[in-house]
């Protein structure tokens, strides 16, 4: 029996297990196990997955991100807003811009705080890739996939695929209502055209500024919002010209709002909330 420190936070709702490396070991044989155990809600803590907050040579803070299948993510827009608030909180960091890096590349965060507690944080997310070979997804390769005909259980649909250091696969809707998260979402995440599989998000642009989202997270199903998803919904929707580049668009998930932004030289920025939930110890056998 081990006893693991634990820290759950939530940015809108998409809640992980975090732990402090900086202060704590964990063996990397039993990683993906923790977070299997650790997400259930009937056995475990109960979480989206477990986060490793961890030293790094190349950023000022490093993160780890396991979905509750047990597999390893590339990135995680929401859990760098609650690895941002740890780590200044915490005294990991001492300046309120600062550097974070994920298995899919560095990237600047700055947290909003006041009398040392953070509330908000912006993420420099990066630039969005387009082109099909890097999603990747199966088929001619070309620079970006936009409103391609994408046939799944009989069903006509019409995808743009972004990656934002992770898959996404993005379906314009006329009624978030009637988004199908549990009829098809997983049959998406993973279809043979996507061969590291995918985050499936349906969207409905209720105008130039606002969009309404849902999400299937590729290894965690439905959560409440998903951080690297609201930045491909905003880089598709314009994409597919729904709304304007370089204006700041509020995304409706279903945890609550963020506000995404796709600059005109080509970089996505992300703002939003991250929030404490517990701090306590784990039992893992």
């Amino acid at each position: 029996m081990m006893d693991i420190p634990f820290i759950k936070m939530h940015a809108l709702g998409n809640n992980y297990i975090y732990v402090d490396l900086f202060q704590n070991d964990l063996p990397e044989e039993l990683l993906s196990d923790i977070a299997i155990k650790v997400s259930n809600v009937y056995t475990g803590i109960g979480s989206d997955g477990l986060i490793l907050i961890h030293p790094s040579d190349k950023a000022a803070v490093g993160m780890r991100i396991f979905n509750k299948d047990g597999s390893e993510g590339k990135n995680c827009g929401n859990g760098l807003r609650c690895t941002a608030k740890y780590a200044y909180e915490a005294g990991i960091v001492s300046s309120k811009q600062f550097t974070i890096e994920t298995r899919s590349g560095i990237v600047q965060a700055e947290v909003l705080e006041e009398n040392h507690h953070v509330s908000e944080v912006t993420i420099d997310m990066g630039k969005p890739i387009l082109r099909r070979s890097l999603i990747p997804m199966v088929g001619s390769d070309i620079d970006q996939v936009v409103g391609e005909k994408f046939v799944v259980k009989g069903q006509e649909l019409f995808v743009t695929t972004v990656s934002m250091g992770n898959p996404h696969a993005v379906f314009f809707i006329d009624d978030i209502h009637d988004a199908p998260l549990y009829t098809l979402g997983e049959d998406i995440e993973k279809d043979s055209r996507f061969p590291e599989q995918v985050n499936v998000e349906f969207v409905e642009v209720v105008n130039d500024s606002e969009l309404n989202f849902r999400v299937w997270e590729r290894g965690s199903g439905v959560t409440l919002a998903c951080g690297t998803g609201a930045c491909a919904a905003v880089v598709a929707a314009t994409l597919n010209n729904h709304i304007p580049i370089g204006k700041p668009i509020t995304v409706h998930l279903q945890g609550g709002d963020l506000v995404i932004q796709w600059d005109e030289n080509g970089t996505v920025w992300m703002t939003g909330e991250a929030k404490l939930i517990a701090k306590g110890l784990y039992q893992y056998e």
